[in-house]
Formats: C-alpha cells, structure tokens, sequence
C-alpha cells in the first residue's frame, strides 16, 4: 500500500472573522486549506458583515481573552505541527501584544516558523485602525516578520514616505525591516493595469494584470494568503508571485462578471489550485544594485 504524503504543517490565521462574507480569516482560511494546509484560526474582532456593507454589530475579543488563547496554543501539545502565522486585521494594541508573544514562543522550539505580517491599518481613504494599533503593528511585528504584505497607503504610512513611483516603493520595501515585502496596489506599467511589487534579497519583481473597476473586499487578505502558501510550498519566489497573482485577479475578475459584493470563492476554488489567468511578470532593478552605482 502507497505511503500517504506527509501533511503540509500547520498555519494560526489571526484576523477578523464575518458572519456573511469573505474577508479576514474567511478568505484566508479557505484558500490556505484549499491548497492543503492545516488551519488554526484566531478571530480578532467578530463582525456580521464588512463594515463597507453598512453599519453592523461589532465584538472585539478582550485582550485577556485573546492572551488567554493565545497562552493555550503556545503550550499546546500540537504546536509542533505550526510551520507559519499569518496575521491580519488586529483590534487593540494588546492583540498585537498577543501576536509577538506567539511568534516568540513558536520559534522558541523552531527558529525556522515562517511569520507573514498582513498590515491590515487603512488605505486611499486614511487609517481604518488607531494610530495607536498602526504604530504597534509597525514597531512590534515587523521587525519579527519574515515578510510583510502591505498595501501601497499602508507602507507610506509605515514608512512615513509618500510613494509615488516603484522606486519609492522599492526603497521604503527596502527600509521596513522584513527580508520579503509584497506590496499591493504598486505602479502599473500597462495601461489600465495594476501590480503587485516584491522585494526580497534576490528580487525585484513587479507581478501585473488588468485593473478590475470596483473589486470586492478581501483580496488583501486572499493575496497574503495565497502567496504564503506558495511559498510553504517551496515554489520559487517569481513563480510563487505568478500564481498568487493570477489566482487572485482571476477570483476578483470571475466575482466581477457575477455582480457579486463579496469574493466567489466557494464557486472559485480551481482558481486557487490551478489559475490560468495571464500575469505580465517584470524584473525591476533592485534596489541594493542602484546603490553599488
């Protein structure tokens, strides 16, 4: 009889939780087991719906709490199953707190825990957080994550730099402190496109695709996601990039087409597995070699 192959590792999703809809930890939970992983997910705030649908019911869970469950996970006797985190929207600085404390305690057993920071702070329109929760998630976690995966309003305000072409963006990617950063929303070089920017220690890349007019909310939180999978995976960094990208514009365009205010992604799921969207990849110059110029 075949051996079964070994189970991928486990991922703690920390974020918002919606009733209806798929933003926060009900896209990444689902795309990260449909592409095979384990998932121990941690609600943050817990809302009936996105707060861009209308005036809702909002629980945030209580610092104690949230350190409470996060205590438990850390002693926990399955904890050696987790090889990343991703954290997402955070509702208190105490949250944030809660989330540097499990980071440490899980590469206290395994230095190699692989931590993704998703910045969730704001966007065009300003912060959606407090100053507060914003300067924590910039002082406390970045430095502990191995890659961060900001929006282009959410690394200027990280950065304290206006961001005005994808050399700027390459520059304060550079400065944030994580050895990968994934920036959304970069600077198209096609017309009527949008792109995702990466920078790590070997890349520059600018990952494009069609601009989709009015997209649902929670491609954000999909694209970090995705991306981490791919690279849990072992994928290349450009191919990790080419799919990540492809899966999501092919999930916002195909939710699109169906006039839908949220992500499809129960009718979408071979878009997370085997996407087929075109992606334009470009290499940019890195930042490190400008310098030696």
């Amino acid at each position: 009889m075949p051996e079964m192959p070994a189970a991928p590792g486990a991922v703690i999703v920390i974020s918002s939780h919606v009733v209806r809809g798929t933003v926060g930890n009900r896209a990444a939970v689902f795309a990260l087991e449909t592409l095979g992983h384990r998932v121990w997910a941690v609600p943050t705030v817990i809302l009936p719906w996105h707060p861009g649908h209308g005036r809702s019911t909002r629980v945030t869970i209580a610092d104690t709490d949230f350190r409470s469950i996060i205590d438990d996970l850390v002693s926990a006797r399955w904890i050696g199953e987790v090889r990343a985190v991703l954290s997402g929207y955070l509702g208190s600085p105490g949250q944030v707190d809660g989330v540097a404390q499990l980071v440490a305690g899980l590469r206290e057993r395994n230095p190699e825990v692989l931590y993704a920071c998703d910045p969730v702070i704001g966007d065009i329109n300003g912060l959606y957080v407090s100053a507060e929760i914003a300067a924590a998630v910039r002082d406390r976690l970045l430095p502990l994550a191995t890659l961060a995966t900001p929006n282009r309003f959410e690394l200027s305000w990280l950065a304290g730099a206006a961001l005005e072409t994808n050399t700027a963006i390459l520059d304060a990617a550079l400065g944030l402190g994580p050895s990968r950063v994934l920036v959304t929303s970069a600077i198209p070089m096609m017309t009527g496109g949008t792109g995702n920017l990466y920078l790590s220690g070997s890349h520059a890349l600018l990952a494009e695709h069609r601009l989709v007019d009015n997209p649902p909310n929670g491609t954000g939180d999909l694209l970090a996601a995705v991306f981490l999978s791919r690279l849990l995976q072992g994928l290349p960094e450009e191919r990790a990039l080419q799919m990540a990208t492809a899966s999501v514009f092919e999930i916002i365009a195909r939710s699109r087409k169906r006039d839908a205010d949220e992500l499809t992604l129960e009718q979408d799921a071979s878009s997370l597995a085997t996407p087929m969207a075109m992606v334009q990849m470009r290499r940019l110059l890195h930042p490190s070699q400008v310098r030696r110029k």
